[in-house]
């Protein structure tokens, strides 16, 4: 049975096809239209494939655009997916962590692959994929060389603020006073993990830990949860599509 999986995200949408394993996958960014984002996203995730839309057994969409979709077979939370993707991938994790674009989540597994508990804020952009963005905006550095950036730090330079327009005007305050960019990535890196974390320890923790998302790709962010947690985390070769991993596994259980 081959299934896709599409996670319309704020930000990107993923897509990926599977029959026993992964046959292919895609990341493309989002447009206005999220029905016409995932059409796109799915016709290249099939050319990938060298597959058509009538190999397709079934279609599970998910994410926060996920009820847009409207040629899915069905719509799944992206909780319930991620936590599939994850056990997927890694058959030991018990904690993921996603941090998306505009929200961020902790999720407690159970051995099946089952969500146990979870806690999510999507109320704020501090936390998030936005949240860095944004300050790679007002630091002129592109957001992908924020990770290997802070790792050059010698020190961090603490961000009070949790609110990004404030915390934004932290850095700029930063940046006049000649306070290197390194330095100033490390702080927005400690004040992501610490927002994170203090979300997180409202479920329980456990090993192995999984962190999932496009700010998943980010060391310094990584590092910075490691040091809070006191734990290793782990990230999946491509962390952005375990939430569409997972709605492909769910596709299995949908009649075509």
């Amino acid at each position: 049975m081959i299934t896709a999986g599409i996670d319309v995200g704020s930000l990107t949408a993923k897509c990926v096809i599977m029959d026993t394993d992964i046959l292919a996958y895609k990341v493309i960014k989002v447009s206005p239209n999220l029905n016409e984002t995932a059409e796109r996203v799915f016709d290249e995730t099939l050319r990938l494939a060298g597959l058509t839309e009538e190999d397709i057994d079934a279609i599970v969409a998910t994410g926060y655009g996920r009820n847009n979709v409207d040629f899915a077979s069905k719509q799944i939370t992206e909780i319930s997916c991620h936590a599939r993707g994850a056990i997927f991938v890694m058959p030991t994790a018990r904690t993921v962590i996603d941090i998306g674009g505009q929200d961020s989540k902790a999720i407690a597994l159970n051995e099946r692959g089952g969500v146990a508990d979870f806690v999510m804020n999507d109320k704020c952009a501090a936390g998030t994929g936005r949240f860095l963005e944004v300050m790679a905006n007002a630091l002129g550095v592109k957001l992908e060389k924020l990770g290997e950036l802070s790792l050059k730090a010698k020190r961090k330079v603490k961000i009070s603020s949790t609110c990004t327009v404030f915390a934004e005007s932290e850095v700029i305050s930063h940046i006049a006073n000649n306070i290197s960019a390194e330095e100033i990535i490390a702080g927005i890196h400690e004040a992501i993990a610490s927002r994170i974390v203090s979300l997180a320890h409202r479920i329980p923790i456990k090993k192995d830990i999984v962190l999932t998302g496009g700010v998943a790709k980010n060391i310094g962010v990584k590092k910075a949860l490691e040091d809070r947690l006191g734990m290793e985390i782990k990230t999946p070769e491509e962390p952005q599509i375990i939430g569409a991993i997972g709605a492909a596994i769910f596709g299995k259980k949908v009649e075509s």
